[in-house]
């Protein structure tokens, strides 16, 4: 146990980017891990700078919520996390990140136990996409892991939690059991409490034409593409071919002009 124990920390120490390995119960070490310099995130300011300020304050050793980003596909709540991850770090070594797959959810007490006593380091645990269908045991274990269980959240161990849903279920399930007679208010709260355990709530919704604009702009500048009325009139024309208005759209459209003009990208 000595060894183990010494060989993690010593992981730990060495390294910044983890994924949970549910196979063999322990952190897998991540070298390239994909983020986005902040200035490119149009239109999420108060994001940004919500998101940030929570990530210092637990980088510094102070209390700190867990953090539930949620709204619309491919509007950068993941890319938020890993980017201010990253740029935090630049001035707190001691931050990790471990990611979780959200089928894994059931190893979160098993997780708090294997490094919730290395307190030199400080941990954001982040599950991308998280979502409900069903109030069952898995439910009720990330409930009870939030907030009032027996064993609390180690201090050093923050959750950083994207989802589609504000509510972490679908918004039929909820409606249906305000609407049932034989159901009483305590089942609609039930469904939603959870949500409620998290201090943060950030949420993300469609662009404008005139943010999506300003984001294939930012892109523009920062990979030397010349920004002219042909590339913004080819910009809105593949939102619509796209059918929506997303940060994700907008990085896809730049790198089809990339690959139109031959010109090298990296994330």
């Amino acid at each position: 146990m000595f060894f183990k124990n010494f060989f993690l920390r010593e992981k730990i120490k060495k390294n910044s980017y983890f994924i949970w390995n549910n196979e063999n119960k322990n952190i897998q070490i991540v070298k390239n891990i994909k983020f986005l310099n902040l200035d490119l995130m149009i239109g999420v300011d108060y994001q940004k700078k919500s998101l940030t300020e929570n990530t210092i304050n637990f980088a510094q050793g102070n209390f700190t919520n867990n953090a539930l980003l949620w709204g619309a596909r491919g509007n950068g709540k993941s890319t938020l996390i890993k980017s201010v991850f990253n740029n935090v770090l630049n001035n707190h070594k001691n931050l990790k990140l471990i990611q979780i797959n959200k089928n894994n959810i059931l190893d979160i007490q098993y997780i708090y136990n294997l490094i919730g006593k290395i307190e030199e380091s400080r941990f954001i645990l982040f599950i991308d996409d998280l979502s409900f269908e069903k109030i069952d045991s898995d439910y009720k274990i990330i409930k009870s892991t939030l907030d009032g269980s027996i064993q609390n959240q180690p201090t050093n161990i923050l959750l950083y939690v994207s989802s589609n849903r504000r509510h972490l279920m679908p918004r039929d399930m909820i409606d249906n059991e305000r609407s049932s007679a034989i159901h009483t208010d305590e089942n609609v709260e039930e469904k939603i409490s959870l949500s409620d355990r998290f201090g943060l709530w950030l949420g993300f919704h469609k662009l404008s034409q005139n943010d999506y604009i300003k984001i294939i702009e930012a892109y523009c500048i920062y990979y030397n593409i010349s920004f002219n009325d042909k590339i913004k009139k080819e910009a809105i024309q593949w939102s619509l071919q796209r059918g929506n208005r997303t940060g994700r759209t907008a990085w896809q459209f730049i790198l089809n002009i990339a690959s139109k003009n031959n010109l090298k990208i990296k994330f």
